[in-house]
């Protein structure tokens, strides 16, 4: 009865989008459980990690988050003060066994915080067995347009993909492998579309929401991730809406939390887009074939990424995605010792075409002072400053 359907269907589309963020609040909470019945648990850093073969290989991937304002103190003394805290962050949890037991830990060599973390762990393994480090894999994904990075990129698959079959004790069948790239492929289309109700006028969902949701996906099985998410989109209509405020294309350092987003909200801009791969990078391209070249060409051509690409591509993308998403202002979020995001500003800024302002080393997951009266200036349309 539509009578009926129209009364439920806010439950079912709020009920769901709670479930799924509450895993974004809690990150360890599905690996627990998925530990608990005898499954493996792979944690990986960065998204130029073929998730796939984690799925394939029956292990649930989680993407390792770090904490702001936490304690420091191992990441410090193992990476040093110079390295993204992002990433001190991240090695301090694992020191700390903060993420459970895990069967092993994929980086990508996205970064150069990245590559330090995975270096720290593979050698803090070797010395200090003690700390029950869990075995390390690094995946060196390249993203230049050229047939022989697809052959080098491919060969790091299949690397990945024996080491990962190792550490679960069996291999990765064909069905195994089909499966996992349509429900992650699936997973990703899914996230498009409800990254796109924060667009819509008047927008169904803030920025934090959404931030929130993709969070919440790197810690579920992408089969339960694709299950809410479906939820979510079949009754995105009946969702309550979200504050408006300036619409803001987010460009810079990523976010593996949601405590810069909701600083912009309070400051009166509202997020409608971004491009790093917490967010809206992150899921804009698919696999499609089930096959280990589309894979590989998936993840070569993924991005383009401020510490991978070419400031005229990374200036290009942003510009196109600022306009699909419906921004009316940019803003770059440069974390401190994460250099790469400046030298992309001025063209990005001369690309967009619309009010820019970037606030620069600034603390991980947090705005100082003169940063939130730079976005407060920029809701309020008083133009942007470098």
């Amino acid at each position: 009865m539509p009578a009926a359907t129209t009364a439920t269907a806010p439950s079912d589309a709020g009920g769901a989008l709670a479930r799924l963020t509450a895993h974004a609040a809690d990150r360890t909470a599905a690996a627990r459980e998925w530990r608990a019945s005898g499954r493996p648990v792979i944690g990986y850093v960065g998204a130029d990690v073929p998730v796939e073969l984690l799925t394939a290989v029956g292990a649930l991937p989680v993407r390792l988050a770090g904490v702001p304002g936490a304690d420091t103190t191992a990441g410090d003394r193992y990476l040093g003060h110079g390295v993204d805290l992002a990433a001190r962050s991240v090695l301090t949890r694992l020191v700390n066994g903060d993420y459970g037991p895990l069967d092993g830990l994929v980086v990508s060599r996205d970064c150069e915080a990245s590559a330090r973390l995975f270096y720290a762990v593979r050698e803090l393994r070797r010395v200090e067995p003690a700390m029950a480090l869990p075995p390390a894999h690094l995946v060196d994904v390249l993203h230049l347009p050229h047939r022989s990075t697809t052959r080098y990129v491919r060969a790091k698959v299949a690397q990945m993909r024996a080491t990962v079959e190792t550490w679960a004790g069996r291999t990765i069948t064909r069905t195994e492998f089909a499966e996992a790239i349509e429900t992650h492929d699936r997973l990703r289309e899914l996230l498009s579309e409800i990254s796109q109700l924060r667009g819509r006028r008047p927008a169904r969902l803030r920025g934090t929401t959404v931030l929130a949701a993709v969070a919440a996906t790197t810690t579920l099985p992408a089969h339960r991730a694709v299950e809410l998410l479906e939820e979510v989109r079949a009754h995105a209509d009946a969702l309550p809406g979200a504050d408006e405020g300036v619409r803001v294309f987010v460009t810079g350092s990523g976010h593996d939390t949601t405590d810069v987003y909701a600083a912009l909200e309070e400051a009166g801009l509202l997020v409608v887009g971004e491009d790093h791969d917490w967010g809206d990078l992150g899921h804009h391209r698919r696999v499609g074939e089930p096959t280990e070249l589309a894979l590989a060409e998936r993840y070569q051509r993924n991005g383009p990424s401020a510490p991978r690409a070419s400031i005229q591509r990374r200036a290009a993308h942003t510009a196109a995605a600022a306009r699909a998403s419906g921004a009316e202002a940019l803003l770059s979020y440069v974390r401190d010792h994460d250099d790469g995001p400046l030298w992309d500003f001025p063209e990005q800024r001369a690309a967009a075409g619309l009010p820019a302002v970037m606030v620069e080393r600034q603390p991980y997951g947090a705005l100082t002072d003169e940063a939130r009266a730079s976005a407060a200036g920029l809701a309020y349309n008083e133009g942007g400053t470098r």
